[in-house]
This record gives C-alpha cells, sequence and structure tokens, in this order.
C-alpha cells in the first residue's frame, strides 16, 4: 500500500475542483438540485469514492492536507456571527429555547437507542457509547477526543476505528437527508420564504444564474479586514479562555467575538461601513462553507466503513429512522410549522447526525432555492455548536462512569 500525501494548496485546489463537478453533476441529475443537495456535497462525496477506488484497486491511500479547511471554518462562523443582528436574538430568543430543548431530548434519546440496541445486538461494552452522540450528535471531533477514554474504561481497543466510521456514516447520511426533507415539508405545507430579503449565506440561484451577485473590490476587502480582525480578537480570547480551563473551540469563539462587534461597532461609529447583511459578507460565507465541506468530505476515508459489521449498520440505520421520525413529528411542530421550522429541520439532520456545517449547508441549500430564513441560521449554530457539545459533553462523561 503506498501512501500519497496531497499538500496544502492542491487540495485547496482540488476542492474547488470538487465543489465544480459536484454543482455540475446537480445540473446534469435535476433530481439532485429538486432535493437541495449541497453541490459541495455531491462533489466531495463523488470525490470521496474516486480515493476510495484508488484504495481498493490501485492499493494507493490518497490523503489531503486540512489547513486550509480549519481557517475555512473560522471564516464561515465569524460571517454568521457578524450577521447576527441583535434584533434577531431577540426574535430568536422563543425558538432558540425550544430548539435547544428539543436537542436536548434527541440527545437522550439517540443514546437510550444505541445503548437498547447494542444490548439486543450482543456489541461489546462500551460499544453502545460509541455509537451514539459521542459519534453522532458529537462528530468526528467528539469521537476522537473520547475514543481513549473509552478504550481505558471498557477495554475497547477499536474504539477509535469504530467511532470515526460511524461518524464518517452518520455525516454523509445527513448530508444526504436534509434537502430531502425540507422539500417535502415545504411541498406539504405550501411554505416559502422571503424572495425579497437578503440571503444570509450565498446568493439565490436565480440571482448566481443572472449575474446579479457582483461586488467590488472594495466591498470585499472591507468585509475580509473586519471578519480577519474578529478572528485574530477571537485567537486572543481563546487563550484566555483556554489558560482559565474553559475548553471551547476556536471558532466558537469567533461566533461569539463577531455577534459583540456587530452589535457594538455600528451603534458607536454609525457612518462606519459594515459588512452585516452585505453581498460580499454572504458571498465570503458561502465560499468558505461550500470549500469546507468539499475537503471534508472528499477527505473520507471510506475504506474505513469496511470495519463496520452488519450489527453497527442496523444500529446506524436505526438512529437515522429515529432522527427523521423526530424531525417530522417533534422539530417541525416544536418550531412551528412555518418555512423557518421546515429550514431548521434539514438543519437538525446535522445535528442528530452529522456536523454543524453540514447543518447549515443544509439550509443553505434550501434557501438559495425557497428564499431566506434569517431565525434558523442565527440560532441552530448557537445550539449545535455551542450549547449542545455542553450538554454532550455531561452525558458522554456520566456514560463512562
Amino acid at each position: 500500500m503506498s501512501v500519497i500525501q496531497v499538500p496544502g494548496l492542491l487540495s485547496f485546489t482540488i476542492a474547488i475542483l470538487v465543489f465544480f463537478a459536484g454543482a455540475n453533476l446537480n445540473r446534469f441529475i435535476p433530481v439532485l438540485a429538486r432535493w437541495s443537495i449541497p453541490e459541495a456535497v455531491t462533489g466531495g462525496l463523488l470525490a470521496a469514492l474516486a480515493t476510495l477506488a484508488a484504495y481498493e484497486f490501485l492499493s494507493v491511500e490518497i490523503s489531503f492536507t486540512l489547513a486550509a479547511r480549519d481557517m475555512l471554518l473560522l471564516y464561515f462562523f465569524t460571517g454568521v456571527g457578524l450577521n447576527a443582528r441583535l434584533s434577531d436574538l431577540v426574535a430568536g430568543g422563543k425558538p432558540l429555547l425550544i430548539l435547544l430543548a428539543i436537542t436536548l431530548v434527541f440527545l437522550v434519546i439517540q443514546n437510550a437507542i444505541a445503548i437498547g440496541a447494542s444490548n439486543l445486538l450482543g456489541l461489546p461494552p462500551g460499544m453502545a457509547i460509541l455509537l451514539g452522540s459521542t459519534s453522532l450528535i458529537g462528530g468526528h471531533g467528539t469521537t476522537i477526543a473520547w475514543a481513549p477514554i473509552i478504550t481505558n474504561r471498557f477495554g475497547l481497543t477499536s474504539a477509535l476505528e469504530v467511532g470515526i466510521a460511524s461518524a464518517t456514516l452518520g455525516l454523509v447520511i445527513a448530508s444526504l437527508i436534509g434537502g430531502p426533507i425540507a422539500q417535502y415539508l415545504i411541498t406539504r405545507y405550501r411554505l416559502s420564504g422571503s424572495k425579497d430579503e437578503e440571503l444570509t449565506i450565498g446568493v439565490s440561484r436565480t440571482a448566481a444564474s443572472t449575474h446579479d451577485d457582483e461586488v467590488s473590490y472594495i466591498s470585499l476587502l472591507r468585509t475580509l479586514l473586519v471578519t480577519n480582525i474578529a478572528i485574530l480578537i477571537g485567537y486572543t480570547l481563546h487563550e484566555i479562555i483556554l489558560d482559565a480551563g474553559i475548553n471551547l473551540p476556536l471558532f466558537v469563539v469567533c461566533l461569539l467575538v463577531a455577534i459583540v462587534m456587530t452589535n457594538t461597532i455600528p451603534s458607536i461609529a454609525p457612518n462606519l461601513p459594515w459588512p452585516t447583511r452585505s453581498r460580499a459578507l454572504s458571498l465570503i460565507s458561502d465560499l468558505s462553507l461550500n470549500v469546507f465541506l468539499a475537503m471534508s468530505l472528499m477527505s473520507m476515508q471510506l475504506w474505513g466503513l469496511g470495519g463496520l459489521g452488519l450489527a453497527l449498520v442496523i444500529v446506524l440505520a436505526i438512529q437515522t429512522i429515529a432522527a427523521i421520525a423526530y424531525i417530522l413529528f417533534v422539530v417541525f411542530p416544536a418550531m412551528g410549522r412555518n418555512y423557518e421550522a421546515a429550514v431548521i429541520s434539514a438543519g437538525f439532520c446535522g445535528i442528530s447526525l452529522g456536523a454543524t456545517p453540514t447543518a447549515i449547508a443544509n439550509m443553505t441549500a434550501v434557501t438559495k432555492i425557497h428564499g431566506a430564513a434569517t431565525i434558523a441560521f442565527i440560532i441552530l449554530p448557537l445550539v449545535s455548536a455551542f450549547f449542545i457539545d455542553l450538554a454532550n459533553a455531561a452525558a458522554l462523561g456520566f456514560l463512562v462512569r
């Protein structure tokens, strides 16, 4: 087995090509666009299948350098924060609490399903933790952090491999079902978003096709400057928080810094141009998200899924069915049965089975077709990238003990 390590700039360039491959495939297969499958997901999965073929048939393992992906994640979440006006945060107060509550309930349900199914199938002790919120709600990062602890506690030597495989499959599923679920709800209940309101991320497909998304280099540079300043402050604050013994992801700190900046600086300096809801910020956020997602999916080592036995596949199938049922019968009604609720339903697939960027990508694909959903883009990242991580850590600590 030979290994090819693709360097950073080439990995970034390939990710752009992967996105365009996905965009062309979505145009060639209209059902993909109709069901709001993100272009980066289509292209990323295609690239992952290509690396799987190289591994299986050519004995070549291809891995990508992903430093640029981590930076894109910071740009994306900082952009979300810069778009978060205080009025939106206030309006999102009650929906935020509702979404947090139903997410916490699902966290318990997900772990209960993992424990029950694992016991029925006779899986080794500790396996249930890996097939619940560790790998699904938590994703790859939480899995990597907790796998050594689970190994030491239960003697499960394959904990990391099982957790990564479960998180990878969950990410794929979340990327594929979010759009169809939202499309089903929008069609059934005849819902639509605001066509006049500027999208939080990206531009509508109509605007993009008519080249109504042009911005000047001045607006782009101004937006990049503000974004970079927010990220630099986030880096500094993150170090202070770590020294205080609080472990928050860097992108969450940048998100919070951007929220504070966008709700204070325009009031202090009203004549200062600010990028909130600007086309430049929307495009930068869209670019960052799509390339990030393309890099994440194309770098998946799908051959690792070969380690999933039939029993583990059954557990994940049950988890997927439970997530879909919960979205349709709990999340959508609880969030108001309106268009925002349908968009949040697409995002909840990412919360329950994938990752926050997957959730945002699902919502972005829906809003590009059906219109803006401002509150959804404010409350879901706060729940998925902040509150639920804290709750998940507490739940996993209890399960491991």
